[in-house]
């Protein structure tokens, strides 16, 4: 099964997206200036869908 958080995270990162803080278990809080919000990041994702709507609700149009 594919690990895509590693792959996420640097398309986050490429976009201007920035690491805020912990959250709670393995998740992080990330700040997408291009839709002005905060959203959480799974430090485990596995599935392609999930790391889909991540970069959707970030405003980046990249698709797994």
């Amino acid at each position: 099964m594919a690990e895509y958080e590693k792959r996420v995270r640097d398309i986050l990162t490429e976009n201007g997206c920035t690491f805020c803080r912990r959250g709670k278990g393995d998740h992080d809080i990330w700040y997408s200036p291009l839709t002005c919000r905060h959203v959480t990041v799974d430090g485990k994702i596995k599935s392609r869908h999930t790391a889909n709507a991540v970069l959707k609700q970030c405003g980046i149009d990249h698709k797994f």
